[in-house]
């Protein structure tokens, strides 16, 4: 077993065993994406054929902000009796941090994601005229683009005053082209409608920002 490789396994599964004790994350998560799901069932018509059209946006602007909850956590806790700073002097690379917080947060999300599909097709009675597997890739991709950008920007606000609104602020315009591709991907395999081309994209942007991610982070780290 390689080093980098048992540093990412060791903390993610430090990172686990916090959430599974104290489910701060995932209740926080649950409840903001319950509340909006019950506020949008309220604004739109969950009968009308209109539904599927609306829906991509509606579960992906959900699961943007609940993500926000858990992402304003994952180094809140390292900050605690100067984890970070003892990190920060180990020879362990600084990559295997922020991987094992990557996997963390999308295995968080995704438990989210699993939770509340079933309330958006129930509310919004939504049945998908196009390979549900195709939904199961967006799903997976759009998870993966919204965390791996989420936790290099929770990284550069830990710092600042104001970090609950400063990750937003950063997370939010730079994951504009994700969404859009997202929301795209999604109401079109909901509508029957080919979506290969926004998958394309969407794969595009996680190799992309991951690459640039983990070329960055050690500086992040590293900066006072």
């Amino acid at each position: 077993m390689s080093a980098p490789g048992g540093i990412t396994r060791a903390t993610l599964a430090k990172d686990l065993r916090m959430e599974w004790r104290s489910k701060d994350a995932v209740n926080s998560m649950l409840f903001f994406s319950l509340l909006v799901v019950v506020v949008f069932s309220f604004s739109f018509d969950p009968s009308s054929e209109e539904s599927r059209q609306i829906a991509g946006g509606l579960i992906w602007v959900a699961f943007l902000f609940a993500a926000v909850v858990a992402l304003n956590q994952t180094w809140a806790r390292e900050i605690r009796n100067q984890v970070l700073d003892a990190y920060r002097v180990s020879p362990a690379p600084a990559t295997s941090l922020f991987a094992a917080k990557v996997l963390g947060n999308f295995i968080f999300v995704s438990v989210l994601e699993a939770l509340m599909t079933p309330l958006f097709i129930v509310f919004y009675r939504l049945r998908s005229l196009g390979p549900i597997w195709q939904l199961l890739i967006v799903a997976v991709l759009g998870t993966w683009a919204l965390v791996v950008n989420g936790t290099f920007f929770a990284a550069m606000s830990l710092r600042t005053r104001s970090r609950e609104i400063m990750l937003p602020l950063l997370l939010f315009p730079i994951s504009i082209p994700a969404m859009l591709a997202m929301v795209q991907a999604t109401t079109a395999i909901l509508n029957g409608e080919g979506a290969r081309f926004w998958i394309v994209l969407i794969a595009t942007y996680d190799l992309v920002f991951t690459s640039v991610c983990l070329l960055l982070f050690e500086t992040i780290l590293n900066a006072e």
